[in-house]
């Protein structure tokens, strides 16, 4: 094996508003024809990636999930353990009260709550909510407040990243980490990456060659070195994906 594809899914190859992935279906092609693994890397849940993996028909490759805190082996039902969640839901709990009542995970709420904060169907939201190692939340409280909460659950090695709607509680693992993991367990010597958002940067920075799909909805981001392409989610991802593969450089 020596390359391997790596790709975020929300913005990326998933279209932003539709999840729509049509676009990318001649790249997607091209991938399997020449036996090319394609790993999703993504903030979704183990379960929701199950699903959206089937449909894609990438099955036969590993994924990285929950923006890198854990991985979904290749053909893995949408069963997951969730001592990792469990656990990190109790250091949240043991938080002091008047921070822990600044923060709403996924946890504390129902699958229709969690429908209305993310604009998914309950259905979805119930797989959102199936957790098994990170815990996106809302913070309402104020900003001395917020770093209270961050500086306590730092003590207890859970990190806090901003990723825009939610604040996602974790032990700290990575996208990046999951690419190293899964590039050197399958003897990859190339490995390309392909995101569009601020918690794609790490993957995008640990791979050999960085692809940023425009993004009409967010920040920009800059990755030294990385190819940007002109048309956003699918379609962009589609036509960086196939110049690759027709480039001499693998």
């Amino acid at each position: 094996m020596s390359l391997i594809f790596f790709t975020d899914l929300d913005g990326t190859l998933l279209d932003h508003q539709t999840y729509d992935f049509s676009p990318a279906a001649p790249a997607l092609a091209a991938l399997e024809a020449q036996g090319i693994p394609l790993v999703l890397a993504t903030s979704k849940t183990g379960p929701e990636v199950s699903e959206i993996r089937a449909v894609l028909g990438l099955e036969q490759w590993p994924a990285i999930v929950e923006n890198g805190a854990g991985e979904l082996p290749p053909g893995a039902s949408s069963s997951v353990d969730d001592c990792e969640y469990r656990k990190l839901r109790r250091i949240l709990d043991n938080v002091p009260a008047e921070l822990r009542r600044c923060y709403r995970g996924f946890g504390d709420m129902t699958d229709k709550e969690v429908a209305a904060v993310t604009g998914l169907s309950v259905d979805s939201a119930r797989l959102a909510r199936t957790r098994a190692y990170t815990e996106p939340g809302v913070f309402t409280g104020s900003d001395d407040q917020r770093a209270h909460f961050t500086d306590t659950l730092e003590k207890h090695s859970v990190s806090a990243r901003d990723g825009g709607r939610f604040l996602t509680l974790s032990f700290g693992r990575t996208k990046a980490d999951g690419l190293r993991a899964i590039a050197e367990r399958m003897h990859a010597s190339n490995t390309v990456a392909l995101g569009d958002a601020p918690n794609d940067r790490d993957m995008l920075l640990a791979a050999n060659f960085a692809v940023v799909v425009r993004n009409d909805h967010g920040p920009a981001l800059r990755i030294p070195g990385a190819h940007y392409t002109e048309q956003p989610g699918p379609a962009g991802w589609n036509t960086a994906v196939l110049s690759l593969l027709e480039s001499p450089r693998r």
